[in-house]
């Protein structure tokens, strides 16, 4: 890619999988990167419509009620291995809850209904008996500080990760991927699979900030990001860590 500065994501059916804000993130990614004065464009795609790879530095994907993800899911098979291609090269994905699921090797449905997956993360999804609902807090391994992120679940799925896999994180507070295992999320590569709805972003900017940096170290931009005031969005994030300590 050349070395232009500036940050073109991929919005994957946002007029179905759009659950708890999650075209929220996109919004934070965006300004964060206009407030640094880089251009940015949202490029929407739903079912059906054509894709420019080409000119894709990041894609985002929400989650969505299981009857959204039936619609959606037989397209995303249809894109999923070029998707899954860029995604081993090193393009950054951020995948929420139906988006994360489908991502792995499978989801069924709490009616038995299995739809497969694209298969590019070692993970699978099986119907919970309960709906995992609250706050979460995340330690994670990211080169980010401070090293937690939170956000807010609401799902029914139970995910698992194979040997292929390994967690975003350890759960502080919530359920996280499966209520089992103190796993959150899933990372491969530059891509995070996460429950976290709330949305994500805009309570985690330095997170957003690591987004945006992969995006552009793919366009060979390998400036420091130029630091910006974020005191209300960690007053708000530190506001849910303190629930854990609290718990």
């Amino acid at each position: 890619m050349s070395d232009e500065k500036r940050f073109n994501i991929l919005h994957l059916y946002p007029e179905h999988m759009n659950l708890y804000g999650d075209r929220g993130n996109v919004l934070a990614l965006t300004q964060r990167a206009r407030w640094r004065h880089i251009p940015s464009e949202v490029m929407v795609r739903e079912i059906g419509e054509p894709i420019d790879w080409e000119a894709v530095d990041m894609v985002f994907m929400g989650g969505g009620e299981d009857t959204h993800q039936a619609r959606i899911a037989e397209d995303f098979l249809k894109i999923g291995p070029e998707l899954a291609s860029r995604l081993r090269d090193g393009l950054p994905m951020l995948a929420i809850c139906g988006a994360y699921q489908l991502l792995g090797q499978y989801y069924k449905t709490a009616e038995g209904r299995e739809l497969p997956g694209v298969g590019f993360l070692d993970v699978w999804t099986e119907p919970g008996t309960t709906r995992a609902i609250g706050d979460v807090v995340t330690q994670t391994s990211l080169p980010i500080v401070p090293e937690s992120l939170v956000g807010f679940e609401n799902h029914g799925g139970r995910t698992f990760l194979g040997e292929g896999a390994r967690p975003l994180g350890q759960v502080a507070l919530g359920q996280g991927n499966n209520g089992q295992d103190g796993t959150e999320g899933a990372l491969q590569d530059r891509v995070i699979g996460t429950y976290l709805h709330g949305s994500l972003l805009p309570k985690n900017p330095h997170l957003a900030d690591l987004l945006l940096k992969w995006s552009l170290e793919r366009r060979g931009v390998t400036d420091s990001l130029e630091p910006l005031e974020e005191e209300e969005e960690m007053a708000a994030h530190q506001t849910i860590v303190a629930r854990s300590r609290n718990s």
